[in-house]
């Protein structure tokens, strides 16, 4: 593996797992839907430019809409505000931990509802996930669970509307450029969070101003939902999908030093434990896999041709 290979892998990796660091930033003054149509709307303004300075094709009129807006909905919006929410009521550290079951979540819905079969050590990577998670709570008899239980289950359906996006994309992915998809995915996200912000949020615009909020809305936008998906092609062009997803495991370890360093959050032992149990199962789940799983922003298949 080439230096720049491990350059940008670290990079993306800082990228995405600060992305947990930025929305706790932006909660003190937005609410999760406005922070979703600030972080697209940035992202968006990023792949268009990308796309223009390029002269990638758009495609406007052979896109499928509305298959698309149902997969954009589901694979960015919703979740992206879930995870605004929940990180109202958890660290921003073990959110980043449980976005990691998003594979997890995949391989079981494959295994409901796509007719997918799984071998004997993704079934074991399931099962200690699923006790990492139960470390997670950490289950005592005072207070039962010492996390936000409502924080704590919308981060899990958070994952499993990554993992529902990641199904719903295949069929898509092969017949579009990454740059279409994610042009459309930003889009569709901006325009639907954007109508749910200003209908239930209170939006202080002048907020944007301030070092702070500045610096972490470019964070989500512009790199996070930006500049990171050209890093992660990259991965797969100059090295192999393999590597590309090495970023997996990597997110949820920056997100955590990010919490830790720029919050002062605590990481104890049932974190770390939860932490190495679900990479643990990720692992399991992925080796000898018959279809597409990722934790991360999953509606680009990985065989998707840079074009």
């Amino acid at each position: 593996m080439s230096r720049s290979i491990v350059f940008v892998l670290m990079l993306l990796s800082l990228i995405w797992g600060g992305s947990y660091f930025f929305i706790k930033v932006l909660l003190a003054d937005f609410g999760p839907w406005t922070i979703a149509f600030l972080r697209s709307s940035l992202g968006l303004a990023t792949i268009t430019m990308v796309m223009l300075m390029f002269k990638k094709t758009f495609g406007f009129r052979t896109i499928p809409w509305i298959p698309m807006i149902v997969m954009a909905l589901i694979n960015t919006a919703i979740p992206w505000a879930l995870i605004g929410f929940s990180e109202t009521r958890l660290t921003s550290s073990m959110a980043s931990v449980l976005n990691a079951t998003t594979p997890l979540w995949a391989l079981a819905l494959g295994l409901l509802f796509f007719k997918k079969k799984a071998n004997s050590s993704q079934w074991f990577g399931m099962v200690a996930a699923v006790i990492g998670i139960v470390i997670l709570l950490d289950i005592n008899p005072v207070s039962i669970v010492s996390v936000e239980i409502t924080g704590f289950v919308c981060m899990i359906v958070a994952s499993l509307f990554y993992a529902i996006g990641a199904h719903l994309s295949k069929r898509l992915s092969n017949r579009y450029s990454m740059y279409q998809i994610t042009f459309c995915t930003l889009l569709t996200c901006m325009a639907g969070s954007g109508i749910t912000a200003f209908s239930t949020e209170h939006i202080p615009f002048s907020r944007l101003l301030s070092f702070p909020n500045s610096i972490a809305v470019l964070g989500l936008g512009m790199f996070g939902s930006g500049i990171a998906y050209i890093l992660f092609y990259y991965l797969i062009q100059k090295g192999t999908p393999e590597i590309a997803t090495m970023v997996t495991y990597l997110i949820p370890v920056s997100g955590m030093i990010w919490g830790a360093i720029l919050l002062q959050e605590k990481i104890g032992w049932s974190l770390l434990a939860g932490l190495a149990l679900i990479l643990c199962g990720v692992f399991l789940s992925s080796t000898g896999r018959r279809f597409e799983v990722r934790a991360f922003k999953p509606f680009i298949e990985e065989k998707a041709e840079i074009k």
